[in-house]
């Protein structure tokens, strides 16, 4: 387990290496967000999903988002992603913004129970997306204990999680323990599941028509 200082210049580019290494080996990496810590691994590794899972203690009945470092990203997951979803990524991301899409059904990835599903965020941290774009889309939940708060710190997180996670990049604290917000996109309408960081007034300026569950 290592831990890098992600203000210092060196640090952080050599935590970025060790980081990228950790993904393609199957192993698990806490990363800096702009809403909170996130635990991540290789979204394409059902085994490292599985132990991101078990990290937190956590069932399949709560799958993984996944993080994206790049409009391509996305394209190259979901599905028909219908215009108004489009019109909200282009308003919101990067930033607190997550979007459940069908995803596409030939990818060779268990997240898992999604029934077709997908969460996927663009974060707006510059460590977490000069990780992203070096691995691809990571499988990314908060880095706690599941029922524990979300943490804002990485020393937090490292007292959570321990020795499960290879990696740790220290991005200093978050601006705020409020998570993403969760629109659903799979229906007719746009549909709020979660208000956290963007508020249903400023997502009904770009979907007037969205609901709240």
């Amino acid at each position: 387990m290592s831990a890098f200082n992600c203000s210092k210049p060196a640090e952080r580019a050599a935590g970025l290496r060790e980081a990228v290494a950790a993904v393609r080996r199957g192993e698990l990496v806490v990363l800096p967000t702009d809403t909170v810590y996130g635990i991540g691994a290789d979204a394409f590794a059902p085994a490292a999903v599985a132990r991101l899972l078990e990290a937190k203690g956590r069932g399949r009945n709560m799958p993984s988002p996944v993080l994206v470092g790049s409009l391509a990203d996305l394209d190259a997951l979901v599905d028909d992603l219908p215009q108004v979803a489009r019109e909200l990524v282009a308003a919101f991301w990067p930033g607190g913004l997550t979007v459940v899409a069908r995803h596409k059904p030939s990818l060779a990835w268990d997240l898992g129970d999604t029934s077709g599903t997908v969460a996927v965020r663009m974060p707006d941290h510059p460590v977490a997306l000069d990780l992203l774009r070096a691995t691809g889309p990571l499988a990314v939940s908060s880095a706690n204990l599941t029922g524990k708060p979300s943490p804002q710190d990485c020393g937090s997180a490292q007292g959570m999680l321990g020795d499960a996670v290879a990696v740790y990049l220290d991005g200093g604290p978050t601006e705020a323990a409020v998570p993403s917000s969760i629109v659903d996109v799979t229906g007719e309408v746009p549909v709020l599941v979660r208000a956290g960081a963007i508020s249903a007034m400023r997502l009904r300026e770009v979907a007037p028509g969205l609901r709240e569950r």
